[in-house]
């Protein structure tokens, strides 16, 4: 799944904005919109809990023919979706059923606190559905639901994961904190689906508070010297710039598209990226480590969110430059990836355990 969304990415997003230029014909923004948040992101959350979900239960989920279809039913989403987005809609529902039972026999049976996933994967599909008729608002939600999973995972891989790897570094989780920027999360998913969008406007730069609050507890310019940990930390640190941003919007003091753009190329972006790489090191065996290439795909896609969101907001006359400039960088970013780890993806682990 790594493979295929990351491949996805790499070509899916220069073509859209090459077609946003005008120097293609077939722009569709609601297309580009779907397949970012239902093709890509979707397809690298799936990745993760097939994997982490065995580690969490100490069960098995699908492997071989099994995982073969999710997979077949993920592409079929995509390739649909270039024809009919009502068709990739439904695509998306079934692989959204298909992750959903992969991951939930496993956490049912084992009784597992992370069962909550299941639910989340469904919204998604669900989403996926109620974009048809309401593309804008299933947008939102799904993407406060993206934004819920990374807010729940980071919190307990980052923090973890910067200690182990630095000794003194000393990044904490204060649980109020914690709590609060989880709940600040949900309130704003629970605002949007209400069309509380003042209501929903206050809860995010409060979250945005929380949120800033938190990473500073991870010490995360201790991380300066480890690229596969920094890139984590200043990806989540674009989390932050969305939810002021978007605060500030409902008061038109800043371009919603911006504060869009600052969680799925910045957030989004940084953090799948940062993980898929880490955990496609750890689960085939390989140290922890980052190489120039990893180090090139950080910067290059911290570069297109960049671009992306502050470009615009000093030079609004360059909103079709930064448009097309990080949608290159973006691509530079995952093709890099898609070549450096094809082959690590590939092959058995090191060790001879499961991947």
């Amino acid at each position: 799944m790594y493979l295929l969304a990351a491949a996805y990415a790499a070509l899916s997003v220069p073509l859209w904005a090459l077609q946003y230029a005008g120097w293609l014909p077939g722009a569709n923004v609601f297309w580009h919109a779907h397949e970012m948040l239902f093709g890509y992101a979707f397809a690298v959350i799936a990745g993760f809990l097939l994997t982490a979900v065995r580690n969490w239960t100490g069960l098995g989920t699908p492997a071989g023919a099994p995982l073969a279809v999710i997979a077949l039913l993920w592409l079929t989403a995509r390739a649909l979706a270039l024809y009919s987005l009502p068709a990739a809609a439904f695509a998306d529902a079934a692989f959204a059923v298909a992750v959903a039972w992969g991951i939930g026999r496993p956490l049912v049976l084992s009784r597992n606190r992370n069962a909550f996933f299941i639910a989340i994967v469904l919204a998604l599909g669900a989403a996926s559905i109620v974009f048809l008729v309401y593309p804008r608002p299933a947008l939102g939600l799904g993407l406060d639901v993206v934004l819920l999973v990374m807010t729940v995972v980071a919190g307990r891989v980052i923090p973890g994961f910067t200690n182990n790897a630095i000794p003194g570094a000393g990044a904490r989780r204060i649980q109020w904190i914690e709590y609060g920027a989880v709940g600040s999360v949900l309130f704003l998913l629970l605002f949007d689906l209400a069309n509380l969008e003042k209501a929903a406007a206050v809860a995010a730069l409060g979250a945005a508070a929380l949120h800033a609050a938190r990473l500073v507890l991870w010490a995360p310019w201790k991380t300066r010297s480890r690229p596969i940990l920094w890139v984590l930390h200043l990806s989540y640190a674009w989390i932050v710039v969305h939810l002021a941003l978007r605060g500030l919007a409902a008061f038109d003091l800043a371009p919603a598209s911006l504060a869009t753009h600052a969680l799925t190329v910045g957030a989004i972006g940084g953090l799948t990226l940062g993980m898929m790489t880490r955990t496609a090191r750890g689960h085939t065996a390989r140290p922890l480590t980052s190489g120039r290439a990893e180090v090139a795909a950080y910067v290059l896609v911290q570069l297109a969110a960049a671009v992306r969101v502050f470009l615009p907001l000093l030079l609004p006359s360059a909103y079709m430059i930064a448009v097309v400039l990080s949608a290159m960088l973006w691509s530079a970013a995952f093709a890099v990836f898609v070549v450096v780890y094809y082959p690590i993806l590939t092959r058995p682990r090191f060790d001879g355990q499961p991947g």
